[in-house]
């Protein structure tokens, strides 16, 4: 697999934890819309193409995330634990993080309102030990 480079160096968690009331609103409200991309195989995702795995993305598959409802529980506990970012549209966090049971970081990006695809966090991303902290100390 050819390793990404650079990754946004412009990431940050949201500072203001303010607000659990918002979050766990728009934990309710928001769904998974998922991306052939980072899908080996299909499962019950319903993404068209079922799967399309391509060189240098990060697999689901990988982490064992093969649902479509575990990609749901994971972005809603991230939203719910404040790992959102800094940057909004439209009222919704540009991304949200999360861990899996197996420690695996993982990062979602916002489609659309609401709407997030995910993927594990690639190992030289330097990011990915700050939401390993930040996971660990809730």
């Amino acid at each position: 697999m050819r390793k990404r480079r650079s990754f946004n160096p412009k990431r940050s968690i949201c500072a203001r934890q303010d607000a659990p009331d918002v979050l766990r609103n728009l934990a309710r409200r928001v769904s998974y819309g998922g991306n052939p991309e980072h899908k080996k195989h299909p499962g019950d995702f319903g993404l068209q193409p079922p799967s399309s795995p391509r060189l240098g993305k990060t697999l689901c598959d990988s982490v064992g995330i093969l649902s479509r409802a575990e990609a749901l529980r994971l972005l809603r506990d991230g939203m719910r634990k404040g790992l959102v970012s800094s940057q909004q549209r439209g009222g919704w966090p540009q991304n949200i993080w999360a861990v899996t049971a197996d420690g695996a970081p993982l990062e979602a990006q916002l489609e659309g309102e609401g709407v997030y695809h995910g993927y594990p966090m690639p190992e030289n991303d330097p990011f990915r030990v700050e939401i390993l902290k930040r996971w660990g100390a809730q």
